[in-house]
């Protein structure tokens, strides 16, 4: 079945105050929000060059790095049918005007071969910035009864991050970054995917409140690189007393800048 064929209900939501809008389904699949928005707060508006989401869902981190970036031009992949519609809803949208002549959609599986990758108009190397939200909680967590939810959430199996990085490492040029959010469950693996792919690896651990353990871990690395790994300060989303601290709320406004 192709996204053609399906139909989904779907709804309207803003993002960074009014600054981009997603069309996001409304009774199945992932609605995006703070892993989105924590790796398009890793975008600067400098970045200039091709860009690809992976594993796109409604476009969340897509549509926000062309927001930011507006030298940037950037590919939204995506493989499942329900989720591929609300992209290209998402693109489509009169709201998102200013940046949909430089965002475009594939539908594709990412750990399928190099030949179907570049078939769909993924050539090897051909992106300087592979951003991405991957699947990352266990084959065997609680998962969700709905089907395209638990794709967008769940690895499929133990080796999936392993492959996933390797496709991104094939897509990313030499001196290109990536940059994605984990859970730190999934450090290990990840760090070991990472010689001879992505090099000068920053870490930045992610806290609900400050004195507590990271929730999320926001990685970044650069393909070929041999620099040594950093461990970036943490960032915390609320204060003391559970309110939502300053960078939370630049975070939701779109104007939180975090280096990697």
């Amino acid at each position: 079945m192709s996204c053609a064929d399906t139909a989904i209900a779907t709804r309207v939501d803003a993002f960074w105050h009014g600054a981009f809008y997603l069309a996001q389904p409304v009774a199945v699949g992932h609605r995006s929000g703070l892993d989105a928005m924590l790796v398009a707060a890793c975008v600067r508006a400098d970045w200039q060059g091709k860009a690809l989401d992976m594993g796109a869902g409604a476009g969340a981190i897509g549509i926000a790095a062309a927001t930011r970036a507006s030298g940037l031009t950037v590919t939204l992949a995506e493989l499942d049918d329900a989720m591929a519609v609300a992209a290209q809803e998402s693109i489509a949208l009169p709201q998102n005007a200013g940046v949909s002549s430089r965002v475009t959609f594939t539908q594709i599986d990412l750990t399928a071969t190099r030949i179907a990758r570049e078939a769909a108009g993924l050539r090897d190397g051909a992106f300087d910035y592979v951003l991405t939200n991957p699947p990352f909680y266990a084959h065997d967590h609680r998962a969700s009864p709905d089907d395209v939810r638990r794709a967008a959430l769940s690895m499929p199996d133990d080796e999936f991050l392993l492959r996933w990085i390797s496709v991104a490492a094939g897509l990313c040029r030499i001196g290109g970054q990536m940059v994605m959010v984990l859970q730190p469950d999934n450090l290990t693996q990840v760090l070991a995917a990472l010689p001879g792919r992505f090099g000068k690896v920053s870490i930045r651990p992610v806290h609900t409140r400050p004195g507590t353990a990271a929730s999320r871990i926001l990685l970044a690395g650069v393909r070929g690189s041999r620099a040594p790994l950093r461990i970036l300060p943490e960032l915390a989303l609320r204060n003391g007393e559970g309110s939502l601290n300053p960078q939370a709320q630049a975070l939701g406004a779109g104007t939180l800048q975090l280096d990697v």
